[in-house]
């Protein structure tokens, strides 16, 4: 996702199935230092980093992220959403994103969405935005 480090470490045990574990992080331009130290876009990204890192050794054919952008600000909801296109063409993983973030969803395949339009009745929506972009493109 644009550089950096990561590594983890053991702690606070001598015996290692006993022992606890800290990620340690350098995003692009910070010295390297534990997670929790982290601003929360930039835990998001490490944490992202560690997954999709994970994803690229041992693929899955699904992944559910839920509300991972929330903490992103715009331009990094962007280079999330160019890394997880990526990612998605590398291992023919689909990924499903709960979100709010409008970014979010401008740049997926697929939407789905549940509409209240009477009381007490819940209706499930679905857009297919690659089929609407190829219908603005031949009308």
């Amino acid at each position: 996702m644009g550089g950096g480090s990561a590594h983890l470490k053991l702690i606070e045990a001598e015996d290692p199935l006993d022992a606890g574990i800290e990620i340690m992080a350098s995003p692009p331009g910070k010295k390297l230092q534990t997670m929790s130290l982290l601003s929360g876009g930039e835990q998001a990204l490490t944490a992202l980093a560690l997954i999709f890192s994970a994803f690229l050794t041992n693929p899955a054919p699904i992944c559910v992220l839920d509300e991972v952008d929330a903490p992103l600000d715009d331009s990094n909801v962007d280079r999330f959403c160019s890394t997880l296109r990526e990612l998605s063409n590398i291992t023919n993983t689909r990924f499903l994103i709960i979100t709010h973030h409008r970014l979010t969803m401008a740049r997926m395949d697929r939407l789905f969405g549940v509409t209240m339009a009477e009381q007490g009745v819940s209706q499930l929506v679905s857009v297919n935005l690659e089929g609407a972009e190829k219908l603005r493109e031949t009308a």
